[in-house]
């Protein structure tokens, strides 16, 4: 398969719209997490097409962008050789989310690139700065930022960097994010003195005419949603009862309303994202033998990997998920047949999420079959305007 290139005529689009503009049109967002670390988001060596090469995650990007997704991004992953263990080495191998954007710029033409990045690893704001500038350039006005601050033990050393305490890493990205903004936001020479940053006559090109890069975060703990809700146009949040769907629709309402007037503190919107992973068949049936051949081949040692990794941290998110779930993955799971996902995707949007960032267990299978059998049931409800290029 070749991709042509195809590029957005202006930072707008055709329609005069930015990409979150024209995001925000619609009730429940959509978004396609790449999978740019090998297994994609299972722990399973059943067989399937998924693969963390650029080319692979290339065709994604472009066939989401196709059919209509709102955003698109990888996670950025620090693991040690074998990555988090079991015969699969699940996770070893991932490519860098910064340089893949600046790949997909040229090949996309609406949909947003979002870029994960560890901000206390070593950078500076005006690092990040100038190539988030860079990048929007490049995308035409398309590029987002994902800020994570990290929480894994071990990570900050592998930057010679001593562990930093949970709530004083969300202080220093408070300040950072600051300056980031101010670097964007200034045409002038900009010299500050902060507590953990400073800088002194910074200058960032190329300019953005006004408009500045989306910013993205997940968080689940306060000090977190508070950090997401005063900076970021996108939050994502994982589910505090865990990966049922049912269970995490009872849990959802009250979560997404804390949220909610935590941004109204800010005087701020954010919108509300979450991590299902979809199977998705035409019958129930199906559904279950995809199901059983995924876990019957679930490596025991990578999820036992992926388990130990998440205890040494001091996160607050995936706590309530379940040994069985992780062979399959998603912060969520949605397992059925297209009538019964677009049900489920209508009591999210009620339960006060805005929009759901899919992954799958055979990526480029499955968002096939999710664009010719579930977006058109999505428009039929009315949570999406349209549905791209079948």
């Amino acid at each position: 398969m070749t991709i042509q290139p195809s590029r957005a005529p202006d930072l707008h689009g055709v329609d005069g719209l930015s990409s979150l503009e024209r995001a925000k049109q619609n009730k429940l967002m959509l978004g396609l997490f790449l999978p740019i670390q090998n297994c994609g988001w299972s722990a399973s060596s059943a067989p399937r097409s998924t693969s963390w090469h650029f080319d692979y995650n290339a065709r994604l990007a472009v066939r989401a962008d196709e059919l209509g997704f709102d955003l698109t991004f990888g996670l950025a992953l620090w693991t040690n050789k074998g990555g988090l263990g079991g015969k699969i080495k699940y996770w070893e191998t991932t490519l860098d989310p910064l340089t893949t954007v600046a790949g997909l710029a040229p090949l996309t033409s609406n949909i947003m690139l979002i870029s994960t990045v560890h901000i206390l690893y070593g950078w500076q704001p005006l690092h990040l700065a100038k190539m988030g500038a860079t990048l929007s350039h490049i995308s035409h006005g398309r590029w987002g930022l994902n800020i994570v601050t990290g929480y894994l033990s071990g990570e900050f050393q592998k930057f010679g960097m001593p562990q930093i305490e949970h709530d004083l890493r969300y202080e220093m990205a408070d300040e950072f994010t600051e300056h980031l903004k101010q670097l964007w936001a200034k045409d002038e020479n900009l010299s500050v003195v902060g507590k953990y940053f400073r800088m002194e006559s910074a200058y960032c090109t190329p300019r953005l005419n006004g408009t500045r890069p989306i910013l993205v975060s997940a968080a689940s703990s306060p000090v977190g949603m508070d950090f997401a809700a005063k900076h970021c146009d996108l939050m994502f949040i994982t589910s505090p009862a865990g990966a049922d769907i049912e269970a995490a629709l009872a849990a959802f309402p009250a979560h997404t309303g804390q949220i909610r007037e935590r941004a109204r503190k800010f005087g701020t919107e954010v919108k509300i994202i979450v991590n299902p992973l979809i199977i998705c068949r035409d019958t129930e049936k199906e559904v279950q033998d995809v199901r059983r051949m995924i876990l019957e081949a679930g490596d025991a040692e990578a999820v036992d990997g992926i388990m130990d990794s998440q205890r040494t941290g001091d996160q607050k998110s995936w706590r309530g998920h379940q040994r069985e779930q992780r062979f399959i993955g998603g912060n969520i799971q949605m397992f059925g047949t297209p009538e019964q996902i677009v049900d489920w995707c209508i009591r999210l949007q009620q339960a006060g999420i805005d929009g759901i960032h899919l992954t799958f267990f055979d990526f480029a299978e499955d968002i096939e079959f999710f664009g010719k059998r579930v977006l058109p049931l999505m428009k039929q409800a009315g949570l999406r305007n349209s549905i791209g290029i079948g």
